[in-house]
């Protein structure tokens, strides 16, 4: 089995910016998840962060998150959203001077963890252009005997009558669809919605976070009502498919009880 936490829509910005618009402390939120990561009995395998990694771009945002993350004690997968600019994290994280999509794949757990940079410069929505559906052909013939995890920071368009913001364009979609159809996706980790939830795509489970800066009200169905509210996710991966725990992180809630091991392990029993 494969373990490993799913966050998205870090959101830092760094204290000298006094960010009029953040809706929460984002680097006090990634230093304690980073602590809890930490405190894991077992460590997950991996952890990937889909994106929004800062709220505006900058250097000295970047350089926050990167000394943050530096106290994790697992490898950490990146994917860039529309809040983030390539140029300053390429600069931070890749020691380079260029606006390059960060696209990338890696093995990690048993899993071939595939990234795409599905933003575009400017704009809230996200798309995928030809060079890196060339890039995403030839990830996927690497490993062959591998399951696929990819990462994108705008999930696939499920709903065709949806706001189109909210996620990769209509053509990019379908591509996507197209080249990944026939290989083994275990799923797709995706952010920028800021909710929780789990979508069915041609078999394939989409898992978007609601993340670590606010969340959306989905009682609200007019207007887009931003309220408090963060967390992550605790995924494990088995041969029979993927399995997904959302944990809340924010507000804090209350302890009502607590039942302890032995008597945990006495109930199997019964």
């Amino acid at each position: 089995m494969t373990r490993f936490l799913h966050l998205t829509d870090l959101h830092v910005s760094h204290p000298d910016m006094n960010d009029a618009n953040l809706h929460s402390d984002t680097a006090g939120t990634l230093k304690r998840m980073v602590e809890i990561i930490a405190r894991m009995d077992p460590l997950p395998d991996f952890v990937v962060a889909s994106g929004d990694l800062t709220n505006h771009g900058d250097e000295a945002s970047y350089e926050l998150v990167k000394d943050t993350i530096a106290d994790l004690p697992v490898p950490i997968v990146l994917a860039l959203g529309n809040h983030d600019k390539r140029e300053g994290f390429n600069k931070v994280f890749l020691g380079e001077e260029s606006d390059t999509p960060y696209d990338h794949d890696t093995v990690l757990g048993g899993l071939h963890v595939i990234t795409l940079d599905t933003a575009l410069p400017g704009k809230v929505a996200g798309a995928l252009d030809d060079e890196q559906f060339a890039y995403l052909q030839a990830a996927l013939d690497r490993h062959p005997d591998l399951p696929k995890l990819l990462v994108l920071h705008h999930p696939p368009r499920v709903d065709p009558e949806g706001l189109p913001w909210g996620s990769l364009d209509t053509a990019s979609t379908e591509r996507l669809a197209a080249t990944v159809k026939g290989y083994d996706v275990a799923g797709i980790l995706s952010g920028h919605i800021h909710i929780n939830r789990v979508s069915h795509w041609y078999g394939i489970p989409v898992i978007i976070g609601n993340g670590q800066h606010s969340t959306v009200d989905m009682l609200e169905r007019k207007d887009l009502k931003i309220i408090e509210g963060t967390g992550f996710a605790y995924c494990e991966y088995r041969p029979s498919g993927l399995s997904v725990s959302f944990a809340p992180l924010t507000p804090d809630r209350r302890v009502i009880t607590v039942i302890d091991q032995e008597r945990l392990r006495a109930l199997s029993l019964l």
